[in-house]
């Protein structure tokens, strides 16, 4: 219908642009912590503010997550916007076109046909056409202009001698000469429609499908450039927002002392006994982040300054507890079994594989982690009885297995000692890699992590780039809340 293909006017796919900000605004309302929920740190002094500045920073937050998002995320893309099934959106919009191109066609059948409608949607066809040009298509954006002349289809129409089915044979064909190569397809589906109603609704739903492509054209080409300003203006949003809002800290600074309190104690990497100028050698800002990835993300509220990365370490943090399960039943296994399997070829890979199909699932409601060990001892039984007959070597016995499923079902409890021991190295190596990221060699694996080194590595690399990039933003904001904290420790009676 008329405008439905006007979504690059004023500078962009307004559909497009709407579907990717209300994700980012899901997102954020997802991750937004309840001042409800939790303890609740001292808040400042409430400030009345208008309906104007809530909008203009409730704008500012979402332009800032959405470039964010665009920065972390490589494999974001902007989807068009689907409404709801069943909604009442989906439903008035459903009628609204219907209705006119049921108008469309009834004016085409007339005698003598109206052309209204159809020179508007024919003038939008041809702003979209141009929308897609690059500044060398001057041939093609003279092309378009020549045969998309909209006076002279006007006058065509007068005259009685306008040929819409010729100019829709046009518009296929610059269609194909301008898209991805993923609507070739689409494209050859409209050269096989006939009727001119069905064939103008077709080509407005392509034209979509091509200004998605094409916003997703332009979000890669960006990219590297929107990177080298990113930080600079996250930390600008972020500081406009906290000018408004200055109590948009409270939870990172609450963040940022429990840290302090936590490596303060005697079991807290030995710095119980440090004064306040070694916290700040012993990186406070990594143990923080460290943090994260034990978060209760049920009952804690999320710090502000990570908020908008929630989702990633929270999948970071399940892949972690998947990690520390895994290279746990794989210590085992080799601890119970010797060196017998030491050095045969593939059963590693192959053991690996059996216990990470069973922890696949181990973060859904429905997942009974006793049952789910006790299924991997018996398969771990069945494939290392299979392993040693077929080398020769001697059978698994009874009393092996019953040891070997014993000791892998125990790994449910917490404080299983191999568990613990597993889950220390792992923290202890992404710790290390943060603190060596700057020397770009990453630290030695811990001993009985080889197994997992592929997955382990990938996931200290995710871990890493996100951190290493929040410090770039936010540093100057941590700066001055650690030096709050560690002043009002050393001075107790200046705390206000």
């Amino acid at each position: 219908m008329p405008k439905e293909a006007d979504h690059f006017e004023d500078g962009g796919d307004k559909e497009v642009k709407d579907a990717s900000e209300e994700t980012v605004r899901k997102r954020a309302r997802a991750n937004t912590p309840s001042p409800h929920r939790g303890s609740t740190p001292q808040a400042s002094p409430p400030r009345f503010v208008s309906v104007e500045e809530l909008m203009e920073t409730a704008k500012g937050v979402t332009n800032m997550a959405l470039a964010h998002e665009i920065v972390v995320n490589q494999a974001f893309q902007v989807k068009p916007a689907e409404l709801p099934e069943g909604s009442l959106e989906r439903k008035v919009k459903e009628i609204m076109h219907k209705a006119f191109w049921d108008c469309l066609e009834a004016q085409l059948k007339e005698d003598p046909p109206s052309y209204g409608h159809a020179i508007k949607l024919l003038g939008e066809i041809k702003e979209a056409l141009l929308s897609f040009l690059l500044p060398g298509h001057g041939r093609l954006r003279s092309r378009i202009e020549e045969v998309l002349d909209l006076p002279l289809i006007q006058q065509q129409a007068e005259n009685g001698a306008l040929d819409i089915a010729q100019l829709s044979q046009f518009i296929v064909g610059m269609m194909g000469s301008l898209c991805a190569p993923c609507r070739d397809e689409d494209i050859n589906k409209l050269k096989e429609i006939t009727d001119i109603v069905p064939l103008l609704k077709a080509i407005f739903s392509v034209l979509d499908l091509m200004k998605v492509d094409m916003a997703n054209f332009a979000l890669s080409s960006i990219r590297p450039h929107l990177m080298q300003q990113s930080v600079e203006y996250e930390r600008n949003k972020f500081q406009e927002f906290l000018e408004k809002q200055p109590n948009a800290l409270d939870y990172t600074e609450k963040w940022l002392k429990e840290t302090v309190k936590h490596l303060r104690e005697p079991d807290g990497c030995s710095a119980a006994s440090h004064p306040s100028s070694s916290l700040v050698h012993l990186n406070v800002h990594n143990h923080a982040y460290l943090h994260l990835l034990r978060w209760d993300h049920a009952s804690d509220p999320f710090p502000e300054t990570v908020l908008m990365d929630q989702a990633r370490f929270q999948e970071m943090q399940q892949g972690t507890e998947r990690l520390v399960l895994l290279s746990s039943v794989l210590l085992i296994v080799y601890t119970t079994t010797g060196e017998t399997i030491s050095g045969l070829p593939g059963l590693m890979e192959t053991l690996k594989n059996t216990v990470s199909v069973m922890l696949a699932d181990m973060h859904t409601p429905s997942f009974s982690m006793q049952e789910a060990l006790a299924t991997v001892g018996e398969k771990l039984c069945v494939e290392l009885s299979r392993c040693l007959s077929q080398h020769s070597f001697s059978p698994f016995t009874a009393d092996r297995e019953s040891t070997l499923k014993g000791q892998i079902s125990a790994v449910t409890q917490p404080d299983n000692t191999v568990r613990k021991l597993m889950d220390s190295r792992i923290q202890s190596y992404l710790l290390a890699v943060l603190e060596s990221s700057q020397h770009k060699t990453p630290p030695p694996l811990p001993g009985g992590l080889a197994p997992v080194s592929r997955e382990l590595k990938e996931l200290s690399v995710h871990f890493s780039r996100l951190v290493n990039f929040n410090k770039l933003v936010f540093s100057p904001f941590y700066q001055k809340i650690l030096q709050k904290i560690l002043t009002s420790e050393e001075n107790p009676n200046t705390e206000t």
